[in-house]
């Protein structure tokens, strides 16, 4: 059996190196292999310095994350970084890759540190709720400036070994290979006479600004971190290095970290990571199944998602042919990606070549027939069942075979489009949301006789433009916009009973939305969701107050902000939302004809309302076979509707409240309001009267 740490002594030089792919995670029997190693290295005399190194693409990636659930084995991450801090003789890191998490602690716990100028260094322990709690919270900011330190915390940004080397975090940087580089620098260090230099024993640096700093980094994150434990808690930890010694600091680390690793928001955060590694397993594709092959992309629609898809695949270097119906629509399509672009290039995130050999891989057209060699074809165009069905007609005459015909539908029925094609098993929902070139999920629909290995093209695809595919099955509005109904539904209601769009937007944004949802209707267009129901009119429920504030707002022409006002205006050259006293008093007005009683619903009520009528929903998805399993809803609603991460996704959230909880909460508004709309799924009603949830239930399913 391969050992994972491993030693060879070069002329006085132990080269410790650690060997366990894919990404060298420091999990126990890594944290074995190095205290053995370091134990080794003690007593041996001809050992004057020690270069700790790593093979693979990457250097120390972090830690083992099974481990914050499972409890951390022997030995612990402070019995090996205190060992290896202890040598009696210079310890230099060799960094290549990335070092991340507790791959930085280790390095901090070297006593030198050597970079390959690719290399990056990282603390990303906030996106998992924790913090650094290897001694990253007290050994940075003895390494650098205090403001950098917590930068790189807060922030989880990696910081390139350029920049590393500017910050003092690193001593040198190598463009040749990193190891000869290490052993040479610590070659150097013994012919000076340099011995350790343990970051534990120098002072933190800015410590005599760190009252006024600390001050305002917790005024920032509770703005724009609301609801969160872990940045607060990593301030906390980096005052203890402030005002403590180091060995009082890392209990103060120990302790807080603890809390946090069993704290909801963690779990939540965990949760997530495995369901987004989880979403492209399939039941019932086999293993073999191989993706067709995707060299170019079509793309019918230059509009905003048209080109935004466009942008995605040429992003990934797969060229488009763009087609629409006319030259104007071209133009003026290719003029925003190229403004997108720009964008980009002014902030620096993107160079100038690089937009211009991007632009090159889209080739404009007004013909049908230049998709003939496209090996996928998404259609882009409004969101129109008839138009599409008449799209996808022309697209099944002049596809090649074997060419996937996917569409960008939102809610329409892929069965019914795929219909009208000679070869449905070919055809695919591919559901981008706005704006395609940002946000990340991709909800691929796999229609009625969707082939298997398209699903597995569209998995492959997804990942290839950097996109999280989730697969659903064909019913209206998929997963996300049919949970988003309901949600919907509530908060209109909810302006018609007294409360002001401002107080539903600010209630669920208080609770972690990032964006009330009556303000993404206006973002969005009000109109979208509108004509939408229109087509559906026979479909919807007997109820004249039914999403009858945004009826209101079309029939007015306030349908958002491209008109200047829907639910709020927005006057001024910055656009920002403001209250509109005539659409309050008009939905006051409508209340009255109603007869709707005025119960103006607080903030506590709003949330609720929108959040269980949304996890109801979701569990009729699961009976009804639409989502695959609880996990894949929440990593829809975290990835392409603004629901907060720390929450974990709407089916977390139940579990975290007890499904107990909700279930008796419908019933409460079962009898306060329309009885209709408040009718306990099945499955929820089984598994909270049970004691059960939904992770226990998706867990018996995948047995």
């Amino acid at each position: 059996m391969r050992e994972s740490v491993s030693y060879a002594i070069h002329d006085g030089i132990a080269v410790v190196t650690i060997d366990s792919p894919p990404v060298n995670a420091m999990d126990q029997t890594m944290r074995a292999g190095l205290k053995k190693t370091f134990i080794a290295l003690r007593g041996q005399s001809e050992v004057k310095a020690i270069v700790l190194a790593c093979v693979g693409k990457t250097f120390v990636a972090g830690a083992d994350i099974k481990e914050f659930d499972t409890g951390i084995a022997e030995p612990g991450y402070h019995e090996v970084l205190r060992l290896i801090e202890d040598s009696a003789v210079p310890v230099v890191a060799a960094v290549h890759g990335t070092a991340l998490g507790g791959g930085v602690e280790i390095t901090l716990a070297c006593h030198y540190r050597v970079a390959h100028a690719g290399a990056r260094f990282g603390l990303p322990e906030l996106s998992l709720g924790i913090i650094p709690g290897a001694g990253g919270t007290q050994r940075l900011p003895r390494a650098v400036a205090l403001e950098v330190a917590l930068d790189m915390m807060l922030t989880g940004k990696p910081l390139a070994a350029g920049k590393a080397l500017e910050a003092g975090l690193v001593d040198a940087v190598t463009e040749g290979e990193i190891v000869p580089a290490a052993i040479g620098f610590a070659r150097e260090l013994v012919q000076k006479g340099a011995g350790p230099r343990r970051t534990r024993e120098q002072a933190v640096k800015g410590a005599a600004q760190a009252g006024e700093l600390l001050t305002a980094k917790r005024a920032q994150m509770a703005k724009t971190m609301r609801n969160r434990l872990a940045p607060l808690a990593l301030i906390d930890a980096v005052q203890a290095a402030v005002t403590l010694d180091f060995d009082q600091g890392l209990q103060v680390e120990s302790s807080l970290s603890a809390q946090l690793e069993q704290a909801t928001e963690a779990r939540a955060l965990r949760h997530l990571f495995y369901a987004e590694r989880e979403v492209r397993k399939i039941p019932g594709l086999a293993r073999d199944i191989a993706p067709r092959a995707v060299a170019r992309v079509g793309i019918v629609g230059s509009g905003t998602m048209g080109g935004g898809i466009a942008m995605c695949c040429v992003n990934a270097a797969i060229p488009v042919t763009l087609v629409d119906a006319t030259q104007q629509n071209l133009e003026r399509g290719l003029a925003t990606i190229r403004k997108n672009y720009q964008r980009s290039v002014e902030r620096g995130s993107l160079k100038a070549e690089q937009m211009e050999q991007r632009l090159a891989l889209i080739t404009p057209s007004l013909d049908f027939g230049a998709l003939a060699q496209a090996d996928l074809i998404i259609e882009a165009v409004f969101e129109n069942l008839t138009l599409k069905k008449e799209i996808f007609a022309k697209l099944d005459a002049v596809a090649k075979p074997g060419a996937i015909l996917g569409t960008n539908t939102s809610t329409l029925d892929i069965d019914e489009i795929a219909a009208v094609t000679r070869r449905p098993q070919d055809v695919i929902g591919l559901h981008f949301f706005s704006p395609a070139n940002v946000m990340q999920l991709l909800e691929i629909v796999q229609a009625g006789r969707t082939a298997p290995d398209v699903v597995v093209t569209a998995l492959e695809l997804a990942k290839r433009i950097k996109k999280t595919g989730v697969v659903a099955k064909v019913c209206y509005g998929f997963i996300g916009n049919r949970m988003m109904d309901p949600y919907g539904r509530e908060a209109e209601r909810c302006v018609l009973e007294g409360a002001t769009p401002a107080e539903v937007d600010s209630a669920l944004e208080q609770w972690g939305m990032a964006m009330g949802i009556l303000a993404v209707y206006d973002m969005a267009g009000v109109d979208i969701g509108h004509l939408t129901r229109l087509e559906r009119a026979h479909l919807l429920p007997k109820d004249p107050s039914f999403y009858r504030p945004s009826a209101m707002l079309c029939e007015r022409g306030w349908i958002g902000q491209k008109a200047g006002r829907g639910y709020y205006r927005y006057d001024g050259a910055e656009r920002n939302r403001t209250p509109d006293p005539e659409v309050i008093a008009m939905l006051a007005d409508e209340a009255r004809r109603l007869d709707i009683p005025q119960r103006h619903p607080d903030a506590t009520e709003i949330q609720q309302r929108c959040l269980y009528a949304m996890i109801n929903e979701g569990a009729l998805l699961l009976e009804e076979g639409i989502a695959l399993r609880a996990s894949d809803i929440d990593v829809v609603y975290t990835a392409g509707y603004g629901f907060p991460r720390y929450r974990g996704g709407p089916m977390f959230y139940a579990d975290t409240l007890g499904l107990k909880t909700v279930y008796e909460g419908i019933l409460a508004f079962q009898k306060t309001l329309d009885p209709q709309y408040w009718q306990p799924a099945p499955l929820l009603k089984k598994l909270a009267l049970s004691g059960s949830s939904f992770a226990q239930w998706q867990a018996e399913q995948t047995k």
